[in-house]
């Protein structure tokens, strides 16, 4: 969609450096959060047998391993891509790892924060395909950010006395919890329906893609 071409003139080895880069990035961006949280993920279920937490990984190697993975991403993008990719990568794991990572522990606006890290990945390609965000890149961004909500929702859930357990406020501890829930649920999920057609309407994807979601939207 950021640079539309021929299967002949279509950058595959542009789409290759951005997708190793941002596979770094991103799994350095993982293996930092399993080394903060070590202690929280100990106390829930569905986090207990992690590395870290039984022990076949030791912290420091862990903490080097995942700065290494997550420098060299964002060296790797700098050199293979363009700047902007680069840039985009960087603020998305700082705010996931400084920001939303220990936000987590203190309000369930936590979510809201962490949607944004969450959908920086769109971004980065947009920006490595044309070496500048338009509207397209945002409206993207917009459709990853809005379905992390019924997304996570059904997680934080599902899960609500593990994260409880491990002190996490990722739902409100009162009798709003369902409401809430409820709320960050359905309207995410409703303004997703308009917004995901607008690259079809705009003639951005065609109407197999909006036939398509639609017929999604139907089915779901």
């Amino acid at each position: 969609m950021a640079r539309p071409s021929t299967w002949q003139s279509f950058p595959f080895a542009l789409l290759v450096h951005t997708v190793f880069g941002s596979l770094l990035v991103a799994s350095g961006s993982g293996v930092l959060n399993q080394v903060i949280e070590c202690k929280y993920d100990a106390r829930m279920r569905r986090t207990s047998r992690r590395p870290l937490v039984v022990g076949t990984v030791a912290p420091i190697p862990a903490l080097w391993f995942g700065v290494s993975l997550a420098v060299g991403g964002a060296v790797y993008l700098a050199l293979a891509v363009n700047w902007l990719s680069t840039l985009i990568a960087v603020i998305t794991i700082v705010c996931y790892l400084a920001i939303y990572t220990p936000l987590k522990r203190k309000t369930p606006m936590c979510t809201f924060v962490g949607a944004l890290p969450g959908a920086a990945p769109p971004l980065i390609g947009w920006a490595a395909a044309s070496g500048s965000l338009s509207s397209g890149a945002w409206i993207l961004f917009l459709i990853l950010f809005l379905w992390q909500f019924p997304h996570f929702m059904a997680i934080a859930w599902m899960y609500r006395d593990d994260y409880d357990r491990a002190g996490y406020m990722i739902l409100p501890r009162c009798k709003k919890r369902w409401g809430f829930t409820c709320l960050q649920t359905l309207l995410p999920a409703s303004l997703l329906v308009p917004i995901s057609l607008i690259p079809a309407l705009d003639g951005e994807t065609g109407r197999v893609a909006l036939v398509g979601t639609i017929l999604l939207y139907m089915r779901a």
